[in-house]
């Protein structure tokens, strides 16, 4: 697809990608960080708040900001010259944080407060796939407990339980019975995820693997990442509760080159036109979570942001154009971008949580690491956190992440396992197999 030019800034976009500033705390914008700083030209990359692992990273400064503080953001970012902001997380970005800093002059990657609505809002989405043509689950909202089930019983078997917003990952029930699709729906509407509660969406089941597909968009034209698949079970063998993720693999053999260009026309193209015939100028990455059910391609979700560990999976993978690339996506020129160099090569990302994840976790864990980090293996912090002493401590669920790049799954995996085997902390947890489905027995 050809970009219409904009003449949002006709400044040269290579030559001006100096100083960065990533926002979030996670291992999505760990990994951010490190690759931005990786760009020819990039100086300095300042992560707002990061973790205990960011100033690890070459290149990279932590900045005592958070996320959620609009107008600290905006003016740290002025006062340091940043040239371009990079959001994370989905909060803040369904909170308006790109549309206050732009409004303030700063090139921003990541959709305003009306498109983040593709993840904020799940009715939202589902009734913009529907005006799109875009193939998803058949599905039923409702905006109250009696309406939903109504629903369930006239439906007469188990469905998917979705709370309509933002849930931090918890607000889906896959359910195996009918029993358990009432429990859920009684869960969302007495009050469990607050606002994002407020209303919900039901779905059919589907079956099948799933795939995870990023788009860099400046609203017209886009630019494909390799396919990755993640593992959401605590498990081994895909058992156990879901998670945020416990380790990634890209590319993902699930879509060849074929069906990722099928993935463009039928998925993402459609999307971005039914985005621009609302008015929403979308400029950022769309994340769109795929199943290969028994009836063909469909939608499972969309996201507004960068998978997590997707993004820690295929950050390696990536050339050193991304910085230019992603200005060109804020500035609404992405046509006028060099052509983003992708790695033939395999990576391989396992997570390591902390003890209790996905429940309640054991916090203040000290983390000794090994210089495990190559130039084809690197160390993502997340949930940890800098002490003044000095030593770095677990903070959360998912504390850190190990990526290895190989010529083949089999080596990546195996070096991702060896450097894993380097990192200590009290209750350490982390799946042995990961990337089973590429991995020779």
């Amino acid at each position: 697809m050809t970009a219409s030019v904009r003449t949002t800034d006709p400044a040269s976009t290579e030559a001006s990608v100096r100083h960065l500033l990533v926002v979030g705390s996670g291992g999505r914008e760990n990994a951010l960080g490190w690759a931005l700083a990786r760009c020819p030209g990039v100086e300095r990359v300042w992560v707002a708040p990061g973790n205990g692992g960011t100033a690890q990273l070459e290149g990279c400064e932590p900045l005592a900001i958070g996320e959620s503080d609009q107008e600290g953001l905006l003016r740290a970012a002025l006062e340091l010259g940043v040239t371009l902001v990079v959001v994370g997380p989905e909060g803040p970005l369904a909170n308006g944080l790109a549309d206050r800093l732009r409004a303030g002059g700063l090139a921003v990657f990541g959709p305003g407060a009306d498109g983040a609505q593709l993840e904020a809002s799940k009715q939202w989405a589902k009734a913009l796939m529907q005006e799109a043509g875009v193939p998803s689950a058949g599905h039923w909202p409702a905006s109250s407990r009696s309406e939903a089930l109504a629903v369930l019983e006239a439906v007469g078997r188990p469905l998917v339980v979705k709370a309509d917003g933002l849930a931090a990952g918890k607000g889906v029930t896959v359910a195996e019975s009918l029993e358990e699709s009432r429990a859920a729906i009684e869960e969302i509407f007495a009050g469990r995820f607050g606002e994002a509660g407020d209303s919900l969406v039901l779905e059919e089941r589907l079956s099948g693997p799933e795939v995870s597909v990023f788009a860099l968009t400046d609203g017209q034209a886009m630019v494909l990442l390799p396919p990755a698949q993640d593992h959401k079970r605590i498990g081994e063998g895909d058992t156990g509760p879901n998670t945020g993720g416990m380790g990634a693999y890209a590319p993902a053999p699930l879509l060849d080159a074929a069906a990722l260009e099928r993935v463009r026309r039928e998925v993402l193209e459609p999307t971005l036109q039914a985005l621009r015939q609302r008015g929403i100028d979308y400029r950022g990455v769309i994340y769109a979570g795929l199943m290969l059910s028994e009836g063909g391609l469909k939608v499972i979700e969309f996201n507004c942001r960068f998978g997590d560990p997707e993004c820690q999976t295929l950050m390696p993978l990536l050339g050193g154009e991304l910085a230019a690339v992603l200005l060109a996506c804020a500035r609404g020129n992405l046509n006028q971008a060099p052509p983003l160099t992708i790695s033939a090569g395999c990576s391989a990302c396992v997570v390591a949580a902390a003890e209790g994840y996905p429940g309640d976790v054991r916090r203040g864990d000290v983390i000794h690491s090994q210089s495990l980090s190559t130039p084809q293996r690197q160390l993502f912090h997340a949930g940890s956190r800098l002490e003044e002493s000095g030593a770095c401590v677990t903070a959360g669920g998912r504390v850190l992440a190990v990526v290895a790049q190989a010529e083949d799954f089999d080596a990546a995996f195996a070096s991702a396992y060896a450097g894993l085997d380097q990192v200590h902390y009290e209750g350490i947890t982390f799946r042995r197999d990961i990337g089973h489905q590429v991995r020779r027995p």
